[in-house]
């Protein structure tokens, strides 16, 4: 039976102190099972103090001694601070310590291997013991018991070797978390053979892959990839997503996050990989993916203070592109690509440029692989690189990079065949600036945007649910950052520049917010710190709110409204707030006024914007009256049916706002002003369902004595059912202005007739659909459509900013 497991792998910084490690068995807890696996690397500095130990053998025997007793120290308050029953672990750390204490300098490279390696092994031991005394059943593991590798300057390890005693390991310890050190494997000669500085996640990867996880989450003091080093451009902003082709160009190029070789095992196997934050587990993270989808452009820079160039210089008369890709594929098949490299063939150069770690490595080898060259390594160099599928492809991402760097002391620079990454290699200078500079350039046109909630009703309450929901992808889809600042309702406010969690707005409203004096909130939002710019989004039914609308314009607000009043109000009211927002440059979207989610303002605006003349609307506007008069077959009297929707929260608050035909009117009129005619909304003639005896009752009162309308809606049902006719309250208007809103019998076949309850039904005719009108129907009220067709506009809003 095969196991589904993981593997977790926690760096250096995860396991500094008590506090990291018991965060680590907490993280543990919740995100791991009984069968995965754990990659550790030494806690904090420990290879550090290891390596600065081994070179004070050579020079200083006293200063050898205190960096030896200093290590004890920290290792022993690690045990100590850790563990009920320490005693055993302090012991053997101390029987360690003083083997150590005991070697004499020089050191073969085996035994400085062996030495560099105990970082990784106390590590493991104390987390093993530490989530066996919290329950968590967990075994600490040599990974020099199954890893084979022979030594080299990128040591590779022999995956065919050390797969069947992976095998035999697994199969040792089931139903036990393995805690297994990083870092290293074993040569043929049982010595220990270091993976490289960082190594721990390559071997993370590569025991993931023998072990057939499904997931590698490799836990660090970052929630994974940023547009930038976050401790140097302050507004890098987290990639949730990234290629795995993007990745691996990133890694190669000795990226900090992401290290050389870790990305091979991911790409030859079928697991994922994913990259999160040990400190805060759900502040984001970064997954690899495996999908290979067309690019844009740069997504990532990155940089490097240390950079060496080795210069190979041949004589005049040798065949230069013979002898430039024999050099490359050498160092391909040794895995020492460089970084970037030029050539300057008319001079019979070549540039070869490499971190510090594999200069060395890289120089002996050509050394030793007689190139009919001179050769010489420089020092004094730094690299920047702009990381993204397309990027060399991208003129607008390309010409900011040259713009940035065109007084920049660049060597050269290097566009990779793959069109993943443009390098360019620069004598050592301060890179930050031009890191800024350049992430600036690129990516600095993300806009922030900041939206204003007025009215947290069934509507705003939808509404924040799916912008909570929705916030990543819709970001995603715009490349833009979306921050709701504020919440508005009739009383108070809240506001902060720095984000409301949509997830906590409804919970902490009346905590957080204050009271909202003559529109006080409107004039602190004038100074929208850091946001390039603002959406308000109106989803009251508040004439007062309407009033201001013309304000948000002058104020340089966007506005998204569900809100009918400004639409639908007198001519000259409707035509300066349309005036005030054209003469600003803003957007006044309010494609949730008419029909909910159904794009009706859309539709009718869109053909009379491509050249189409609308003849005529009718229809079923109001989702409620649908309802009422779907049901309505003289077995119920109309008023207990009115009653009924009301307690299912199918009307407003008091059902005589649906039944006066007031909406109804308000949205014939939003509709015939966008289809170019002009119209005021006392020339539509509006049939109100409420008897004048009932107009200005109680709620209450209005219920008891509805008897009233249920008498005069019998009659005129009778009437059309003996014609074979069914009710139904429908809106018209014709091409020459003339506008009704009333009850029609319709025929049983009618279009009209024939609707889900609740459903809104639209009929446009035009010089384009004359014979055959264009219909748009469905659900056309609901608080969850209507919020759908606030997010909507949004999206819509984005795509024009």
């Amino acid at each position: 039976m095969t196991v589904s497991r993981q593997l977790h792998k926690f760096g250096g910084s995860s396991l500094a102190n008590p506090e990291c490690y018991k965060r680590v068995a907490n993280i543990l807890k919740e995100y791991s099972e009984s069968e995965d696996l754990i990659v550790v690397s030494a806690a904090g500095d420990t290879t550090n103090q290891l390596i600065d130990w081994i070179d004070a053998l050579d020079k200083d025997g006293r200063i050898a001694h205190e960096l030896l007793m200093s290590l004890r120290e920290y290792q022993s308050s690690l045990i100590e601070g850790l563990l009920e029953d320490s005693g055993i672990l302090l012991d053997t750390l101390h029987t360690e310590i003083s083997a150590l204490g005991e070697i004499s300098a020089p050191l073969t490279e085996a035994q400085r291997a062996n030495i560099q390696g105990h970082g990784e092994v106390w590590s493991s031991r104390l987390l093993a013991a530490l989530l066996n005394e919290q329950e968590l059943s967990a075994v600490a593991i040599d990974s020099r018991s199954f890893l084979r590798a022979e030594r080299a300057t990128q040591p590779e390890v022999d995956s065919a070797r050390s797969w069947p005693l992976a095998k035999e390991v697994l199969a040792q310890h089931s139903n036990h978390r393995l805690v297994i050190t990083g870092f290293m494997a074993q040569n043929q000669q049982e010595e220990t053979v270091l993976l490289g500085r960082n190594g721990s996640d390559y071997s993370a990867t590569i025991i993931g892959a023998l072990a057939e996880a499904k997931q590698v989450t490799i836990w660090s003091d970052v929630a994974g990839v940023y547009s930038a080093d976050p401790r140097k451009v302050n507004d890098a902003c987290l990639l949730p997503l990234l290629r795995l082709d993007e990745a691996s160009e990133l890694a190669r190029l000795a990226a900090p996050v992401l290290h050389s070789r870790t990305l091979q095992p991911v790409a030859q196997s079928a697991m994922n990989l994913e990259l999160r934050c040990s400190y805060q587990p759900e502040s984001g993270s970064t997954r690899i993916e495996r999908v290979l989808a067309s690019g844009r452009g740069a997504k990532i820079i990155s940089s490097l203070d240390e950079v060496l160039l080795i210069e190979l210089s041949f004589a005049h008369g040798h065949d230069f592109e013979r002898l430039q890709a024999d050099v490359m594929g050498r160092l391909q098949r040794a895995q020492l690509q460089p970084l970037a490299f030029d050539v300057q063939s008319d001079q019979g150069e070549m540039l070869l440029a490499y971190t510090a770690e594999v200069a060395t490595g890289a120089l002996e080898y050509l050394q030793d692989a007689a190139i009919e060259a001179e050769i010489h390594l420089r020092e004094g160099y730094s690299m920047i690189a702009a990381v993204g599928a397309g990027v060399t492809n991208n003129p607008i991402h390309s010409h900011g990079i040259y713009q940035q760097l065109k007084n920049a002391p660049v060597k050269f620079m290097c566009e990779a065949e793959s069109g993943l990454s443009l390098v360019a290699v620069l004598r050592k200078t301060e890179t930050n600036l031009l890191v800024n500079a350049i992430h600036k350039q690129l990516f600095q046109a993300q806009k922030r945007i900041g939206l204003v909630l007025c009215g947290k009703g069934n509507i705003g309450s939808s509404w924040i649910e799916l912008f909570a929901k929705q916030k990543t992808e819709l970001e995603k889809r715009h490349g833009m950052s979306f921050e709701l600042v504020a919440v508005v309702d009739s009383q108070t406010y809240w506001m902060d520049y720095e984000g409301i969690d949509p997830q906590g707005v409804l919970s902490k409203f009346d905590d957080e917010s204050i009271p909202n004096v003559e529109n006080e909130w409107l004039d602190k939002l004038t100074h929208h710190q850091g946001y390039d710019e603002v959406i308000v989004l109106d989803v009251t039914a508040s004439e007062p709110l309407s009033m201001l609308y013309p304000k948000f314009a002058e104020k340089g607000f966007h506005l998204i409204s569900a809100n009918k009043v400004a639409g639908s109000a007198c001519g000259e009211f409707y035509h300066h707030v349309q005036d005030a927002f054209e003469k600003t440059g803003r957007h006044w979207l309010y494609n949730a006024t008419v029909g909910a989610g159904l794009p009706v303002n859309h539709t009718v605006r869109d053909l009379r914007e491509s050249g189409d003349s609308i003849v005529a609307l009718s229809g079923i506007f109001s989702g409620t009256l649908s309802w009422l008069f779907q049901q309505y077959d003289g077995s119920i009297p109309f008023m207990e049916l009115v009653d009924l929707a009301w307690q299912q929260g199918l009307t407003e608050p008091d059902p005589r706002s649906d039944l006066d035909g007031s909406d109804v009117m308000r949205k014939l009129v939003i509709l015939a002003r966008e289809s170019g005619l002009s119209i005021e909304p006392e020339n539509v003639k509006v049939e109100s369902l409420v008897p004048k005896e009932l107009e200005s009752l109680t709620l209450d009162e209005f219920f008891e004595q509805g008897e009233i309308l249920s008498t005069e809606l019998a009659e005129r049902l009778e009437k059309a059912q003996r014609e074979d006719k069914v009710l139904r309250y429908v809106a018209k208007l014709d091409r020459n202005g003339n506008a009704f809103v009333g009850i029609e019998a319709l025929s049983r076949e009618h279009a009209l007739a024939n609707l889900l309850p609740c459903d809104n039904i639209f009929a446009i005719e035009s010089a384009w659909y004359k014979d055959n009108p264009l219909v748009i129907r469905g659900p056309g009220a609901g608080k969850e459509v209507t919020a759908g067709a606030i997010q909507s506009d949004i999206n819509r809003l984005a795509g024009l900013l």
